[in-house]
């Protein structure tokens, strides 16, 4: 066996294995929070109510986690009356993967001008930070759905968005405390060859085990990790750097970087750098940067603060 770096090989184990910790301490402490009943998000905190001081905090920002929904009303608009029911029943349906913000326009006029609203009940929705109109009117139930599974189905493909954690569906009774589960036998092998530095090894596992359950949390980042390890463990990052400083136009030589970086544990500074990739860049070069931040986030997890604040900023640089 041929022997490896020793300096970069431990920053990017340390670096790893501080993102694994992170990743499952988070996940445990989502699942405990559920369980107890204190999770992040309960059935009727998927409705609020919004007005123009608290519209960046409870709109703009949440986006980043969430699609948000709003709904623009009156007190005096008989066809709000019958719409809003419809989409507050149908959100909380939706079990946290959708938010919905109502507003009133009589109280927030400076919101209702800046979305270019005409007539009321009018609909919109803000994904990463981004306004889209839905419909105006009171709209038939069969179409509001058809839109917001769209709209959801666009959140979740184009910007990795999957909405609010440990919500339960409208009328879903508590589920009673489980035993705790057995150990994974996949998901420890893999783990064991990330620890043991058998990185295909790793990858295959984690492949495996996603292959069976795409959903798997721990599956998605562990492959993440695994494949950003692959990716640096044999560069010389001396090098990597002089060629990205010398070609910042070079896509292929800034993505390297921005792994080594992300390696390192300066995790800002390699989304800094690709969402500065994405915003200068067009078609197979932005979407080759896009690609890799996305593969990124999973290394840190959708919670993380510097991802969400990545996420808003990925979504600007798109449009």
């Amino acid at each position: 066996m041929q022997p490896r770096n020793m300096s970069m090989s431990g920053v990017v184990d340390l670096a790893a294995v501080k993102a694994a910790t992170e990743a499952k301490q988070k996940a445990e402490q989502a699942r405990t929070a559920s369980a107890e009943g204190g999770g992040p998000a309960a059935p009727q905190s998927l409705v609020i109510d919004v007005d123009e001081a608290g519209f960046e905090a409870d709109v703009l920002q949440r986006s980043a986690e969430v699609p948000v929904v709003i709904d623009f009303w009156a007190e005096w608009c008989e066809p709000c009356k019958q719409l809003s029911p419809v989409l507050e029943r149908i959100t909380r349906e939706y079990a946290g993967r959708l938010l919905l913000a109502k507003i009133d326009v009589d109280k927030n006029q400076m919101l209702m001008q800046q979305f270019g609203v005409q007539g009321i009940p009018a609909v919109f929705a803000v994904v990463a930070g981004q306004a889209l109109p839905l419909f105006q009117g009171a709209a038939p139930e069969q179409q509001i759905r058809a839109t917001l599974d769209q709209l959801v189905q666009v959140a979740e493909q184009r910007f990795g968005i999957t909405g609010l954690q440990g919500v339960p569906e409208e009328g879903a009774e508590e589920p009673a405390a489980e035993p705790e589960a057995p150990e994974d036998p996949v998901l420890a092998a893999a783990q064991q060859a990330l620890d043991s530095g058998d990185l295909p090894g790793a990858i295959q596992a984690y492949r495996n085990k996603l292959a069976d359950e795409p959903a798997n949390v721990e599956a998605k980042v562990g492959l993440a990790m695994a494949e950003l390890l692959g990716r640096v463990q044999d560069m010389d990052a001396r090098q990597v750097r002089k060629d990205a400083a010398d070609r910042p136009d070079d896509v292929p030589a800034q993505l390297k970087v921005a792994d080594l970086d992300m390696a390192g544990g300066h995790v800002e500074d390699a989304f800094g750098r690709l969402v500065d990739v994405v915003r200068r860049t067009a078609g197979e070069d932005r979407d080759a940067a896009r690609l890799r931040l996305l593969e990124l986030f999973e290394v840190i997890g959708a919670e993380d603060p510097r991802v969400v604040s990545a996420r808003a900023a990925l979504a600007r640089a798109l449009f």
